[in-house]
Formats: structure tokens, sequence, C-alpha cells
């Protein structure tokens, strides 16, 4: 008996093969890479149990967790004259062609290579098809892709679940409760990825301001003993020099 996992070009599932081995050495983990266009075709077939895939897909029936953010790159031939810069926009490609899509994605980076215009995709997938000849820029206005981890409704069953713990970081000790709600307090859920750290930051500006306000008390308290003791001072000062006139 396997476990079938299929991933999607540009994942790199190396270091969960890894712990499921040495967590599941009962289980062996079969493990394909497959292209987008064909990312769900076994698991809908019964022929994979559980998929790293790339954002959106067709979800019913399925299981879905969100994952990470991939950012977007335009791959240009090495000697193309915007080569060298740090970024990119989309009006910045604007007039420039767009190499020909191919359904394998090594081909359509080869078209982009012979001159035949650019290509936008996630970085993961231009680190994977890297060639000398092109360069990856990325775009900073170009929409991210996500990837998620799915699996089928009717094969939810402890061997997923497992694995799917292994994918979010939980241990063999930790229980499943337990470790969702460490995950939950230590990062905002990934599909909330922004609005998590948006409110992240406003607990600390809330955090910081409630306490600029202790310290605003304290410190006029302060101010105003200073100054009590500056003016009996100068009290003092004003009598011993009528005295002296």
């Amino acid at each position: 008996m396997t476990l079938r996992l299929r991933y999607v070009a540009g994942v790199s599932p190396a270091k969960w093969l890894r712990a499921w081995a040495d967590r599941r050495p009962d289980l062996p983990l079969e493990s394909t890479r497959v292209e987008q266009a064909d990312q769900l075709v076994d698991l809908l077939a019964g022929d994979a149990d559980v998929a790293f895939v790339r954002l959106p897909v067709e979800a019913d029936g399925l299981h879905a967790i969100n994952l990470w953010e991939e950012v977007a790159v335009a791959v240009l031939p090495k000697d193309h004259p915007l080569a060298d810069a740090e970024a990119l926009t989309l009006d910045d490609l604007a007039d420039d062609p767009v190499a020909p899509a191919q359904p394998d994605t090594a081909m359509t980076i080869e078209l982009v290579a012979a001159g035949t215009g650019h290509a936008i995709v996630p970085q993961g997938v231009a680190r994977l098809h890297h060639r000398r000849d092109v360069v990856a820029v990325p775009v900073a206005d170009a929409a991210p892709t996500r990837i998620a981890l799915v699996w089928r409704v009717e094969r939810d069953d402890a061997d997923i679940q497992e694995f799917v713990g292994v994918v979010r970081g939980r241990t063999a000790r930790s229980s499943r409760g337990d470790a969702d709600e460490a995950e939950a307090e230590a990062t905002p859920a990934p599909a909330k990825g922004a609005k998590g750290t948006k409110g992240a930051k406003g607990g600390a500006s809330t955090s910081a301001k409630g306490g600029g306000k202790g310290g605003g008390s304290k410190a006029g308290g302060a101010s105003k003993a200073r100054r009590g003791a500056s003016a009996r001072t100068g009290r003092a000062v004003r009598k011993r020099g009528g005295r002296g006139r």
C-alpha cells in the first residue's frame, strides 16, 4: 500500500517527503510531478490520493488547504532591453510580444529564449525551468498565484489527515487540535495572510498606544512634580532676594 501524491510543476515537496518517510515508514509516499493543465487529472480519477495544486481549481468534491503565494515573474531573453531591471510592471511589458503558450512550460520558455516574446509565470516555475539564455524579473503589479493541498472528500481518512499534519508542521506527538490552535496563534490563516498581518500590526499599534497612555500618565506626574519643585525653589529664592534688598 502507498500514499500517492501529485504536485504541480514549480512545487518542491522534498522536505515533506523526508518528514513522511521518517514518520510513516510503513506507508511509502509515491510522488509524481505534473503540469498545471493536468494537476487534478489523477486525483479526480482516483489514481492519486492528495495533490499540491496551483489555484484556482474547481473545488467541488475536494477538501483544500491554502498554503503559500508565489510571486509572478516575467521570463525574458537574456539580451532583452528590460533584462537588467530589478522589477517590472505590466505597463513596462505592454508593447512586448507574449510568447505562445504551450502545454509544457519548458517549451514556452524555450520559445522565449528564441526571441518570440516574454512569458509571465510563477517564480517557482521559472526556477524549475531556468536556462542560461533567459532571465526572470519580478512583475510588481501582476497578481500572485497560490499553492494549495487538495484531496477528495471521500478519501478523507486518517492517513490523509496525517499527511496534512506533516505539511502543516504538526509533530507526531502533538494532537491535531492543539497543533491547529498553535498554528492559528503563530501565523494568520494562509487565505487571509494580508488581513492577518494587518491585524497583527493593528494589535501591536493598539498595545503601543495603550502603553503610550500609561507612560504619558507617569511622565505627566513626574513633570508636575518637577514643576512643583521648581516653583517652590523659585519662591524660596525670591524670599531670600527680598530680605537681601
